[in-house]
């Protein structure tokens, strides 16, 4: 019996080792991938986020202080204060010093922390006086951007993820700003004080620029505020931080901060881009045209829900191909698209899309795949659906 016993506390040792061993191994391959990281926040380009950066080093240290303390205490009781030293335990009750010393201690420590703490929130709500303020909106799952003030006041654009597909599927090599890619950024003057007015149209979202410490829900049928002033030049990126659904994490933040030259010329760009783009409310599309410009439209707004072949994924995503919807009335078709479906994924792109992108959507979705209705929808049918 005593030679069994010995020989499966070897086993059992044997077994450890290995464990041992394979977990180091692991640890080690685990960190070959992951060679580039960091530790702490992102280099902070406000005032604000300064503030932020250096609080949370403050409490680290002071956390790190209490700790080394308490394991100090802890630890030389274990190895000083043990048994097999002759030490035995005390037996008491109740010590008025000990009990006044650790109320005392930690509410001092707590009203040291509530003051830079409280100062920096009280700073960070303060959105009086901004140079430009900028509207922006959570939709299903990308930003829209709309500048109130300020020179640019009018230019507005959706800003949505532009990594390709392949490499979300994992067809190719992942980018170096993976997920955190847009085709149109928020672009702003460095050293201007920007107010950021937040809200959305389907479910709560949250704005969010680590390196702005920048970080504020977008709830539905509320609008919400936030600022920022960048000091230093350059793109800062972020994404939505409330789980939204999804695609959740295919709903970037980028914002470039440029010189007061540059955004002069942006804004010049933008609005002539606006001007260029703005349809003809009179024009009679045909049928080519509006396929054509539907198929953009619906590769950027439509495709990573229904895909780019139509046959969605069902249940949650019905299939286009062959929809009953898609196949039956264009009344019909319209009005789901303009006003989304209730307790669905589907969201109204009425708020999104002018008539005449809605009616190239639309006009690309009957004749799509199999589908090939031959019907032309203009957008002054789109323009009428709208108010009912």
């Amino acid at each position: 019996m005593a030679r069994d016993s010995n020989k499966n506390r070897y086993l059992n040792r044997l077994r450890l080792a290995k464990a041992g061993l394979l977990a180091g191994l692991l640890g080690v391959l685990s960190g070959a991938a992951h060679a580039a990281w960091q530790l702490n926040l992102q280099e902070p380009v406000t005032a604000t986020a300064k503030r932020v950066y250096d609080l949370h080093t403050l409490l680290t240290w002071v956390i790190f202080a209490i700790f080394a303390g308490v394991f100090t205490v802890v630890a030389y009781s274990l190895v000083f204060h043990r048994r097999s030293k002759g030490h035995k335990a005390a037996d008491f009750h109740d010590n008025t010093t000990v009990e006044l010393a650790w109320t005392i201690v930690p509410a001092l420590i707590l009203i040291g922390i509530a003051f830079p703490a409280t100062s920096a929130l009280v700073n960070m709500r303060d959105t009086s006086q901004p140079d430009l303020t900028v509207k922006v909106t959570g939709y299903q799952w990308k930003w829209g951007y709309e500048y109130l003030t300020g020179d640019a006041a009018g230019v507005k654009f959706m800003s949505v993820l532009s990594t390709p597909r392949d490499q979300i599927e994992n067809k190719a090599a992942k980018g170096e700003h993976y997920l955190l890619e847009v085709d149109h950024p928020l672009v702003v003057p460095v050293g201007k004080k920007v107010r950021i007015l937040t809200t959305a149209t389907d479910v709560i979202h949250n704005w969010s620029v680590p390196a702005f410490a920048v970080k504020t829900d977008a709830v539905p049928g509320f609008l919400r505020d936030t600022w920022f002033r960048a000091d230093k030049e350059g793109t800062y990126r972020g994404q939505c931080s409330e789980l939204c659904g999804k695609d959740h994490g295919f709903m970037p933040v980028v914002v470039e901060v440029v010189s007061e030259e540059k955004y002069a010329a942006w804004v010049s760009d933008q609005k002539q881009q606006m001007a260029a783009a703005a349809d003809d409310p009179n024009k009679i599309w045909k049928l080519d045209e509006l396929v054509a410009r539907g198929e953009k439209i619906y590769t950027a707004n439509c495709s990573s829900c229904h895909q780019a072949n139509g046959q969605g994924l069902p249940p949650v995503f019905p299939a286009l191909d062959g929809s009953k919807i898609v196949k039956g009335p264009k009344e019909g078709h319209l009005d789901i698209v303009i006003n989304g479906k209730p307790g669905t994924a589907m969201a109204a792109y009425g708020p999104q899309l002018g008539d005449t992108d809605i009616a190239a959507v639309v006009a690309y979705e009957r004749n799509a795949w199999t589908n090939k209705l031959g019907e032309v929808i203009q957008p002054a049918e789109v323009k009428a659906r709208r108010g009912k």
